[in-house]
């Protein structure tokens, strides 16, 4: 289990607060308005932002104070952060060593990881000659190497059109529900909370609050998630 207990998060000038849990395992969208704090919440999970106050627990592990890479939380970016001069193989390979000093096994690992997410022949390409959506499925083999138990997505997909966009969030759930990982992922479109989400975190007025139903949420919406969507 995830757990947020009685956490304040500091962005600059903006603070949130947050008291939840999540249950490990579980698919959850971080939804809410523009700049209501949804990549701020992720981001003190990741270790990127320190808490005010509060702790911060997995499976009743305390990481309030250890650093991004000792976290069990690997994350996904919106431009999904590969490194132009470096091959398909070399980026997803940094998801299992940094210095890319890989072994014959982790070699195979890497391409196994590519053949899984659709990129098996495409290993010696640099990022410049893919696609949007083939640039997206080398970041999200690079975190699947990673082996984490937590998977955050700060809207990676968003720049890809929609029906790629689904592509690759039917690809996520399919990885997820194999790997058992807990996966929370931000968006600001309901269609995709519906797609991949049991449930959704609702960001909003300086609260992130505790995870409810998607289809209950998004169904009967409370008046600052209506005023939102329109």
């Amino acid at each position: 289990m995830l757990r947020l207990e009685s956490c304040e998060i500091e962005n600059g000038g903006f603070t949130l607060s947050a008291d939840l849990q999540v249950e490990a395992g579980a698919k959850l969208a971080i939804i809410g308005p523009s700049g209501a704090g949804k990549s701020t919440l992720i981001e003190a999970i990741a270790g990127f932002l320190p808490l005010r106050a509060g702790r911060l627990y997995w499976q009743g592990d305390d990481l309030t104070e250890r650093a991004p890479g000792q976290r069990p939380v690997a994350m996904l970016f919106q431009d999904g952060n590969l490194f132009p001069h470096l091959t398909v193989a070399q980026n997803a390979g940094l998801g299992l060593r940094a210095n890319l000093r890989l072994s014959r096994p982790e070699q195979d690992q890497v391409q196994q990881a590519l053949s899984r997410v659709g990129l098996g022949d495409l290993a010696a390409r640099k990022p410049a000659e893919l696609s949007g959506g083939q640039q997206s499925r080398v970041a999200l083999a690079r975190v699947l190497l990673q082996r984490r138990d937590i998977l955050l997505l700060d809207e990676p997909f968003a720049a890809l059109g929609p029906a790629l966009k689904n592509e690759m969030l039917d690809l996520v759930a399919e990885i997820v529900s194999e790997t058992g990982a807990t996966v929370l992922m931000v968006s600001h479109d309901p269609r995709d909370a519906r797609r991949i989400a049991d449930q959704v975190i609702l960001v909003a007025e300086g609260r992130a609050q505790p995870p409810l139903v998607t289809a209950e949420l998004l169904d009967n919406p409370p008046p600052v998630l209506k005023a939102y969507l329109g």
